[in-house]
């Protein structure tokens, strides 16, 4: 690529970088309410959760990228891990600040105005381990730098824990596919950022399938401990009214999700995928 070209295309991530910026800030406001009112995303939420919780143990010192609001950091610090909570968007920044202030675990959180992409400015082998929840890592422009900056940030044997959009979802296929809308129940196919609509906003993302995502943080150093699917069975969060009207059905969805969701194939597959990763230790 000519300079002039390396140049164009840093234009148009530091646009798109931006672009995702102000959806996230337009909705920061709402987002914590629509969240806690959609079981779906509870469900999937605590599943992330209880992955890290397995991981390491209360006092340890967690990097949430991409905090939101804060819905998770307020539970972590109640239950006695310390958190650096960072995200793009400073209306979410702003919520999270007040959100931990209201619970009273300020002293256990630092929400920081931080995109993953600047984790240059936090000091090395700070961590015990990351956190990212519901696809910050898919808004980043490179994954493999940013693999590499969250392992600087993670102690020698710190763990990451991700839920990641994943490529390939049956539901969102089936719901588009239905209704002859075969863009948007394709999107995910694409290989580059494309853009993703958020209540009148756009959201620049990068889908994952687990195996290309693995492999850019097996360059920076880390094995996998395990993978599973999330929202394979399981109707996805946008699919809000359908669990509603359906709750036994998508309870039964969800057992056998919890059942299966981890097997080779199925879990490359769903609306998202949740993946715990680990840092070489300091002597292997």
């Amino acid at each position: 690529m000519t300079a002039d070209g390396r140049g164009h295309a840093t234009v148009a991530l530091d646009l798109a970088l931006r672009e995702t910026q102000r959806a996230f800030d337009g909705v920061a406001a709402g987002y914590d309410r629509s969240n806690a009112e959609n079981v779906t995303l509870c469900d999937m939420r605590q599943r992330a959760r209880q992955a890290l919780e397995s991981a390491v143990a209360p006092g340890s010192h967690v990097l949430d990228l991409g905090c939101g609001p804060g819905t998770d950091d307020e539970p972590l610090a109640a239950r006695g891990y310390r958190v650096t909570a960072i995200d793009w968007s400073r209306a979410m920044v702003d919520e999270a600040r007040r959100r931990v202030a209201r619970a009273g675990v300020e002293h256990r959180v630092d929400v920081l105005h931080l995109g993953i992409h600047q984790l240059d400015a936090l000091a090395p082998a700070t961590f015990d381990a990351a956190y990212s929840n519901f696809g910050p890592l898919n808004c980043v422009p490179d994954l493999d730098a940013a693999a590499r900056l969250i392992a600087a940030r993670l102690r020698p044997g710190g763990v990451l824990v991700a839920s990641v959009i994943g490529r390939v979802c049956p539901w969102e296929i089936a719901l588009y596919g239905a209704r002859g809308q075969w863009r948007r129940a394709t999107i995910r196919f694409a290989r580059d950022f494309v853009p993703v609509p958020l209540e009148g906003r756009t959201v620049w993302t990068r889908y994952y399938a687990p195996r290309a995502f693995e492999r850019s943080f097996a360059a920076a150093g880390f094995d996998r401990v395990s993978l599973r699917a999330l929202g394979l069975f399981v109707p996805p969060p946008y699919a809000r009214a359908f669990a509603e009207r359906h709750r036994t059905l998508v309870s039964g969805l969800q057992w056998i999700e919890d059942a299966v969701g981890a097997l080779p194939g199925l879990r490359a597959w769903g609306d998202h995928f949740l993946i715990v990763l680990k840092k070489a230790a300091a002597d292997d």
